[in-house]
């Protein structure tokens, strides 16, 4: 892949060493001072896509160019890069799964458990969360780039929640944003859902403070259908602290995966005590899981769970460890934004 032009890196000290970052999308920098960025609690930012802008993200994202989207080069930010203020916590709060229509997905009945602790392959055990899950496809700096994402139980039926760097990115809110439930071989069994609004946190659009890398789509009817009610949605959680059992999914397409696997990975998280206050887990995926769901009380037998982060960065010395943004009273005022839109 070729490199990125203009990328920012930027340099500073942590106890007289180097450390450093690497989004699994991105480029330039992850957070800035928190002197810079919003208090917690204060308003979700939107972007509305207009109608003509829906169609036409529709028409552009055909098979073939969902099968060359790629990541954007991994790009390394050597320094400590300041983690902004840490998240606002609130009352621990619950949303339950919701089902689809129709059913949908893979049955389960005949499976045994999976590996956990596991730290990246194949996901095998069906359920709905391969249809809730998908790729996530946009225009960035006028490439084609694709991260991962889920959707969720919502008053709208249509929201979608994925990682904040996957719908704004250095100043700009990505163009052509479609979600891929189910997605594989390029093919969409569920249609392409075009963002109607894109929404991230206030500290990520004003900042990208990596403590708020949290984003979220409304997604518009298709074919006179809501999302939810074609794929289900899963359940989320906020506030439900840290040091719990997760599962992590996403479309890693940076190598060594192509993006056309749907891949997992489980365990016990912990708070990072580097330069973040996000959960992290032992995972080996790569650039394209961005905005792939982690989720706690998960059922292998029914693919549903709590959402409750998502696929966000790694330290560039901890290659084989996904971090990802503890879901406090931010990610909830976003994800209510998103529902009642």
């Amino acid at each position: 892949m070729r490199g990125i032009p203009g990328v920012t890196r930027i340099s500073r000290p942590l106890l007289g060493a180097l450390a450093g970052v690497t989004a699994l999308l991105t480029a330039g920098a992850l957070a800035t001072p928190a002197s810079a960025a919003p208090k917690p609690g204060t308003s979700t930012a939107v972007s509305t896509v207009s109608a003509g802008a829906q169609q036409q993200a529709r028409d552009f994202w055909t098979s073939e160019r969902m099968r060359a989207a790629t990541p954007l080069d991994l790009v390394s930010v050597d320094g400590n890069l300041d983690g902004g203020s840490v998240p606002l916590k609130g009352a621990a709060t619950t949303v339950a799964p919701s089902s689809p229509v129709a059913a949908v997905g893979k049955a389960v009945s005949d499976i045994g458990l999976l590996a956990f602790p596991n730290t990246g392959s194949q996901w095998s055990g069906g359920g709905a969360v391969v249809s809730t899950a998908g790729r996530v496809f946009f225009s960035y700096q006028g490439r084609t780039a694709s991260c991962s994402g889920n959707a969720v139980t919502s008053a709208n039926k249509s929201t979608v929640i994925t990682a904040g760097h996957c719908v704004k990115l250095e100043g700009a809110w990505h163009t052509n944003w479609v979600f891929v439930p189910g997605y594989h071989d390029g093919q969409a069994p569920y249609g392409r859902w075009t963002a109607s609004k894109t929404l991230s946190t206030p500290q990520w659009t004003a900042s990208e403070d990596i403590n708020y890398d949290v984003g979220a789509a409304v997604v518009a009817p298709l074919d006179g259908k809501l999302l939810t009610d074609v794929v289900g949605g899963q359940g989320l959680a906020f506030n439900t602290g840290y040091n719990l059992r997760m599962y992590s999914f996403g479309f890693p397409a940076a190598a060594p995966y192509d993006g056309e696997k749907f891949i997992y990975c489980s365990g016990t998280t912990n708070r990072d005590f580097l330069l973040s206050d996000d959960h992290g887990m032992n995972c080996n995926m790569t650039g394209g899981s961005s905005g792939g769901p982690w989720f706690t009380q998960f059922n292998e037998s029914t693919g549903t769970g709590l959402l409750s982060s998502v696929n966000s960065f790694k330290y560039n010395f901890l290659p084989n460890r996904m971090y990802g943004p503890y879901f406090g009273a931010d990610a909830q005022n976003l994800y209510q934004t998103a529902q009642t839109s």
